[in-house]
């Protein structure tokens, strides 16, 4: 099964030095009403990348048209992985959409590898032929985890996720103890999301939080952080 998502516009806010239930209470509070829409739950990732590391520059390059190739599950983070989904997110310029594709399940623990990830998982999925030829160029980089929360708007046009609690394992495609690893505990990520059609009012409600626009992407930070 596939889903396409619309083009929307995603703004990041990086907020370092307040507490999630403080962030909270603000969102809580704006005068767009929001409002907690979903329980919290652990966010987990595994991202893939070329060879060469092509979509790690794109990104540090601010490339306008560039991909991010993600397979993605929630709560547990080892051991058997059940309904985890293949995301592709495609960004043009300001605007992002991803194709989600899902996937059989998978073990994640200290004898997975790459090979068996695209023969077990990849090949018995039903995926779309030129998504397989894109993953074969393609290998595992970084296992990231964090905790999110949801919020929507009172008019319902307007979304926030709010990421804490972020931890990165370093993931290879083969020979992995995943005990490469760092936590972040103080950093919190807000993001304000919305369809293309909604941009024009989107300013009022960023310009009632004060937290500063950040183009920071979890991918390039846990990249970083790891000196991958």
């Amino acid at each position: 099964m596939v889903q396409e998502k619309k083009f929307r516009h995603e703004r990041k806010f990086i907020v370092p030095m307040m507490s999630p239930s403080e962030i909270r209470h603000l969102i809580l509070h704006h005068s767009a009403m929001f409002s907690e829409i979903f329980h919290e739950r652990k966010v987990n990732n595994i991202y893939l990348d070329f060879y060469g590391m092509t979509n790690y520059h794109e990104n540090l390059a601010g490339q306008a048209q560039r991909i991010k190739i993600r397979i993605r599950w929630y709560e547990g983070l080892f051991g058997e992985i059940k309904n985890p989904v293949l995301e592709l997110k495609i960004k043009m310029g300001e605007l992002g959409r991803k194709r989600s594709f899902k996937l059989q399940s998978f073990v994640l623990d200290r004898n997975f590898t790459f090979e068996k990830l695209q023969k077990e998982v990849f090949e018995k999925s039903n995926l779309p032929v030129e998504v397989m030829e894109l993953l074969k160029m393609a290998h595992p980089v970084l296992l990231s985890s964090y905790t999110r929360r949801y919020f929507r708007s009172g008019d319902k046009k307007y979304r926030i996720t709010l990421d804490n609690n972020l931890s990165f394992y370093r993931i290879k495609n083969r020979n992995n103890s995943f005990r490469e690893k760092f936590t972040d505990n103080y950093m919190n990520i807000l993001e304000l999301k919305y369809l293309e059609e909604k941009d024009s009012k989107a300013s009022k409600i960023t310009s009632g939080f004060p937290f500063r626009l950040t183009a920071s992407s979890k991918y390039i930070y846990g990249i970083d952080l790891l000196a991958l």
